[in-house]
């Protein structure tokens, strides 16, 4: 019953009842359609993605769906070992509507009374295995968003009502305020001072798919912001999200290294500290080298981070491994060097331990 408002309203779009005459030149096409493949192997892809509808029809999915909350859906995806991405949070709260099944020559994925939540992407891909070794068929993929409108909840639903975001001077950021209905108008709003923030297509854009795009994201974006939408009723206001300007500068890790006792006595626990300072949103993995290692000295290695505010909305990640050394003995005498990496580089830090 819900589906019905939406099928009644597509045949008063104008144009659509032209689309189906066009399906007679589908022979003429077919040669720039393979060529066309040839070059983008994505056109391939919408083959394997399909939808099931009523009487057993099967639909191939456009690049976007809009569906009516409430309604449950079928998709298909051809292949003997079928991989599914969907919406994490379908899996953060181990989603009981969702069931996946690998058959022989398709998998199937349903997903039952659909909530304005499970707005977003579902795509599939054709695994090819060699042993236990697997890669993705770049040509037998497919993919389509999906939004699953609901009157009362124009923006996808989050689990909090707060969000940072952080601003990073070198890629573009985005203000994720998804909406639920496509054609809604979405303004992006600062709080204090109260005030508009322009769409101007070009620094700022908005993508009902993303939410607010910042290509060049500044110090001046910083401070907190929310989305109003608006679509045939009251606007409604998304979340706030508080903008957070990182300046950390792009590299390898910034590592220091300390030791609690340089000079330590036998029996005495050690504790040797690597810390890294580093931008909010970088992984920093730690390596260790230590006099005991080739004989199998037992340590303990713990690593932890935490964000701490610099003031003037700037934040900064301390990454940290603490290697602990219970029991201090001849053995564990010498070099204790850490290795700390991220995506740009590593860098060595190294201190020394003796005995007393």
């Amino acid at each position: 019953v819900i589906g019905q408002p939406t099928k009644s309203k597509r045949p008063k779009e104008p144009g659509e009842n032209k689309i189906r005459p066009v399906n007679k030149k589908v022979k003429p096409r077919n040669p720039k359609m393979k060529e066309r493949e040839s070059v983008d192997s994505s056109l391939k892809s919408q083959s394997i993605l399909t939808q099931v509808m009523d009487k057993g029809h099967f639909q191939k999915l456009a690049a976007t769906l809009s569906l009516a909350a409430g309604q449950s859906i079928e998709l298909r995806c051809k292949g003997n070992n079928v991989t599914w991405s969907y919406p994490s949070y379908l899996d953060t709260f181990k989603d009981s509507r969702l069931s996946i099944k690998q058959l022989d020559r398709y998998s199937q994925l349903i997903l039952a009374n659909s909530t304005a939540a499970d707005t977003g992407e579902y795509s599939c891909w054709l695994q090819l295995c060699n042993g236990n070794k697997c890669r993705k068929d770049e040509t037998k993929t497919g993919s389509t968003y999906i939004f699953f409108t609901d009157k009362e909840e124009l923006f996808v639903p989050t689990p909090g009502y707060f969000e940072i975001v952080y601003l990073n001077p070198d890629k573009p950021t985005v203000i994720p305020c998804r909406v639920t209905t496509p054609s809604a108008k979405v303004t992006l709003h600062r709080e204090f001072p109260a005030e508009e923030i322009e769409t101007d297509g070009t620094d700022i854009i908005y993508d009902a798919k993303k939410g607010f795009v910042f290509q060049h994201p500044t110090s001046d974006h910083k401070g907190i912001v929310y989305c109003k939408a608006e679509s045939q009723g009251a606007p409604q206001i998304s979340i706030k999200y508080h903008l957070l300007y990182v300046e950390v500068p792009k590299g390898p890790p910034s590592a220091t290294i300390a030791v609690s006792s340089s000079r330590a006595g036998l029996s005495d626990r050690v504790r040797v500290v690597c810390t890294v300072l580093g931008e909010p949103d970088v992984d920093v993995n730690f390596r260790w080298q230590y006099p005991g290692q080739e004989s199998g000295r037992p340590v303990i290695i713990q690593n932890f981070w935490r964000l701490i505010n610099r003031g003037i909305g700037h934040t900064t990640r301390i990454s940290k491994s603490v290697l602990l050394v219970e029991d201090f003995e001849d053995i564990d005498v010498g070099n204790y060097v850490c290795i700390a990496q991220n995506l740009q580089g590593e860098t060595t830090v190294a201190t020394k331990a003796e005995l007393k």
